[in-house]
């Protein structure tokens, strides 16, 4: 199926990595342009050499998002080097577990830059060239937004107001005909997960007992199989579909999950 990317240019944040890594190499075999944004260049750089080498072609904006004038800098500098913007993927942040017993203020505004400020920002100062292109923007949230999860007040809060964008600007960007949705990703297996794996007391149960509870074959969901989703939510084959929260987990939040015991 030719998903008809050939030069398009992609915003995927936080693309070094996990899933942004993945969505991105996808898109550079189908032939866009992806662009990678990320805090450390190294990181960045590395994945860009990857999809070189194998005749992609791919760039990188290093960058901090939770400065807000950061936002407006990235978007600066895709235009100047393409002169268009075809398709936006807000997918940067982190479960850093700010509760509402263990959080405070600051701690809890820090997470909302960390994991949703930015999400509108990106969206925010991308809109005019999504415009031209009758672009896509694509959010990747997070289950802990529908089933929670315990001491994450504030990712879970970002979360919901991912969702509740996804909607909102969809219904926005109708008459720019930019169709706007949502990964929900429940328990998939990227370098994040691992590192906070590695710090329970035995990390081999924590993991069997949690594949325990994933319907469908009792294992992670991959970055590979929410970047299969991702870039079919943003190719021309996927024309008709707008403010969808599409859940990509392996039943997880759906489907009862005794059914996997």
């Amino acid at each position: 199926m030719d998903l008809q990317f050939k030069d398009k240019i992609i915003i995927v944040t936080g693309g070094a990595k996990g899933i942004g890594a993945a969505i991105v190499k996808l898109l550079a075999q189908e032939g866009a342009v992806p662009v990678i944004v990320g805090r450390d260049e190294s990181d960045n750089m590395k994945l860009v050499n990857e999809i070189q080498n194998i005749g992609g072609n791919c760039f990188q904006v290093t960058a901090e998002l939770i400065k807000p004038e950061s936002c407006a800098i990235v978007v600066e500098k895709v235009v100047n080097k393409y002169g268009r913007i075809d398709g936006l993927v807000n997918n940067a942040g982190v479960n850093d577990g700010v509760g509402l017993e263990t959080g405070d203020y600051e701690g809890f505004m820090l997470s909302l830059h960390k994991n949703v400020v930015h999400y509108y920002l990106m969206a925010h100062f991308s809109l005019p060239y999504l415009k031209l292109s009758q672009g896509v923007i694509l959010n990747i949230g997070s289950k802990t937004a529908e089933t929670g999860q315990g001491g994450t007040s504030a990712y879970a809060a970002s979360n919901g107001a991912r969702n509740a964008l996804t909607r909102e600007w969809a219904v926005e960007l109708l008459p720019y005909k930019i169709r706007v949705n949502s990964i929900i990703v429940a328990e998939c297996w990227t370098p994040l997960y691992e590192s906070w794996i590695n710090t329970v007391p035995d990390p081999e149960q924590k993991l069997f007992e949690i594949k325990a509870k994933i319907p469908l074959e009792n294992r992670m969901t991959t970055t590979e199989e929410i970047a299969n989703t991702a870039v079919f939510l943003l190719s021309e084959r996927s024309s008709h579909t707008t403010g969808q929260l599409i859940h990509v987990d392996g039943g997880y939040v759906h489907l009862d999950r005794a059914l996997g015991k």
